[in-house]
């Protein structure tokens, strides 16, 4: 197994149901009590746990996993409102050392956990030719609310993964 995609990478589903999109938005539903579950009660020392050597700290995924769903939320709402915008992607690694990663784990916690019931159910009212609409990543190309919503379910997992893999540090 290739520890820095410890549920597989990202592939594109080929057929997707209502039911496959229900589940997505039910997962971004739930998705922060499984976070908060495996990171809230951590101390200090744990936080700065890593599942691989270089990794980022679990601290540092926290953080990043609210940056990446504020900027995927904005996206989505960008490609509601406007006819195909032109994204600007951010530079998580740069972000991921600015001085607001170094605030308590809670900060990120109550963030994603507002912005999923938000984002979830934004997404659990929008008809198929909404799902469908664009918007233009500069470096990935054209994105669709759909695929975004599947990216950003399997974004977050693999996170809480690598999360769930450093803490398995802690007894091996």
């Amino acid at each position: 197994m290739d520890e820095r995609y410890p549920i597989g990478k990202f592939k594109e589903t080929e057929v997707i149901t209502s039911e496959l999109i229900n589940e997505w938005i039910q997962n971004l539903s739930t998705y922060p009590s499984k976070l908060s579950e495996a990171a809230e009660s951590l101390n200090e020392e744990e936080q700065q746990l890593t599942y691989r050597e270089g990794a980022w700290t679990i601290q540092q995924l926290v953080h990043h996993i609210a940056d990446a769903q504020v900027n995927v939320y904005t996206r989505i709402k960008l490609a509601l409102t406007e006819e195909n915008p032109q994204i600007k992607p951010f530079e998580e690694n740069a972000w991921a050392t600015l001085a607001d990663s170094d605030l308590p784990i809670i900060t990120s916690l109550q963030l994603i956990e507002g912005l999923h019931a938000r984002m979830a159910y934004l997404l659990g009212q929008l008809t198929k030719d909404q799902l469908d609409r664009k918007y233009t990543h500069p470096e990935t190309g054209v994105q669709t609310i759909l695929s975004t919503l599947a990216f950003s379910v399997w974004h977050v997992n693999h996170h809480l993964a690598h999360i769930q893999n450093a803490l398995a540090t802690r007894t091996a």
